[in-house]
């Protein structure tokens, strides 16, 4: 087991009815908030103009910017910068899903400083500073609720990458079941298999750390077992709440305590797919996970082993537990082929080449050279 800090400054508000304390907070940090929020599904619910609300009556001025992507991009970060930067900011809320969240990340590191945003993700500077981040979550999938880090896509030159900053922890993240009500079927299985695909990530990388270990087959199985009522059961609040906490947990830091790293190959893959296609995030992973096992399979054999003895309680060899696995993400409506999703001009030597372009690889299995056509013809 390896030496490790664990750091988690943000203030979980989980519950129905916790937006009720969301303008006190707010204005704990200042008086004039950036409001950025999606395309449109947060005014459709209604949780817009819940959230105005409670600002106003927390005597907070509102600046807003809406229309964040669901595969955001670099270019709404910088605009939504210099709404804030020009109306002097304080804090950035944000409310909706990953996206949201992760773009106004990067906004509040943004803010303060006159250089490109993508310069925190090119290595040519790090955050120094940032405004306090708060977020309303209404869609449960990504982690970013309760985790430092932010991915971005950056269309110019063909890359999706992650900043990872301790001055990107939110402050505060309000939690309420209820606020997922309204998310649609696709989008709550992808969620789920985002946060399977999160543990997983964990469970292959570096080290040995057998608490960590029951902790991420947990969750799992806390997701199996309640995604698919979910699924079934749209309007259930309990289900909306057990795999809203579950997917906080799978990527908050508990997951990786004592390990040496996660492994993250799958997310790299992922990330060129949604990328080049637009596809969600979360179909990005039940598409390329099973196929990335069935490569690293020989590595990773013993690990895949007790993973299925785990998870189904049976005996499976590791085989049989990739089948599982992939025939549990087809259970859910979740695609496991590139193909399934019908995108026309699908090319394999365009994936291959922004794969090599990204740089795509594991912290712990790493791509060896072929590799990336192996695992496409997997997949595709």
């Amino acid at each position: 087991m390896e030496n490790f800090v664990s750091y988690n400054p943000t203030s979980l508000h989980f519950g129905r009815n916790v937006l009720t304390g969301l303008g006190p907070v707010v204005r704990s940090f200042g008086k004039k908030v950036l409001l950025v929020y999606g395309r449109g599904s947060v005014k459709r619910s209604g949780v817009y103009d819940k959230v105005k609300q409670f600002l106003y009556d927390a005597g907070i001025e509102v600046y807003e910017f809406g229309g964040i992507r669901p595969n955001p991009v670099i270019g709404d970060v910088e605009a939504a910068a210099r709404v804030g930067r020009e109306n002097q900011a304080e804090i950035v809320l944000a409310v909706g899903g990953g996206s949201v969240i992760d773009s106004a990340k990067v906004i509040a590191v943004t803010i303060p400083v006159q250089h490109p945003a993508w310069d925190f993700f090119s290595a040519k500077a790090s955050p120094q500073t940032g405004l306090p981040v708060i977020t309303v979550l209404t869609l449960a999938a990504t982690g970013s609720e309760m985790n430092p880090i932010a991915v971005i896509s950056n269309h110019d030159l063909n890359l999706k990458a992650p900043l990872r900053s301790p001055w990107i922890f939110p402050k505060h993240s309000f939690l309420d079941p209820e606020l997922t009500l309204t998310v649609p079927l696709d989008y709550t299985a992808y969620g789920v298999a985002d946060l399977i695909a999160h543990c997983l990530e964990a469970f292959f990388g570096a080290g040995d750390a057998s608490l960590s270990d029951r902790f991420t087959i947990s969750i799992i199985r806390e997701a199996m077992t309640y995604g698919p009522r979910l699924l079934e059961h749209l309007q259930d609040y309990d289900l909306r709440a057990r795999i809203m906490y579950a997917a906080t947990m799978a990527l908050n830091g508990l997951t990786v305590c004592g390990r040496i790293s996660g492994d993250w190959g799958v997310h790299s893959a992922g990330h060129v797919l949604s990328l080049l296609y637009d596809i969600p995030h979360g179909a990005t992973l039940t598409i390329v996970y099973p196929a990335w096992m069935r490569l690293f399979r020989k590595a990773i054999r013993e690990r895949i082993t007790f993973l299925g003895a785990e998870l189904f309680n049976a005996p499976l060899n590791a085989g049989e537990t990739i089948d599982r696995l992939e025939q549990f993400f087809v259970s859910t409506g979740c695609p496991v082929r590139l193909s399934a999703l019908k995108i026309p001009d699908v090319s394999e030597t365009d994936i291959v080449q922004a794969m090599e372009h990204a740089r795509v690889n594991g912290m712990n299995l790493k791509f060896k050279p072929g590799d990336y056509q192996k695992l496409i013809q997997l997949f595709l």
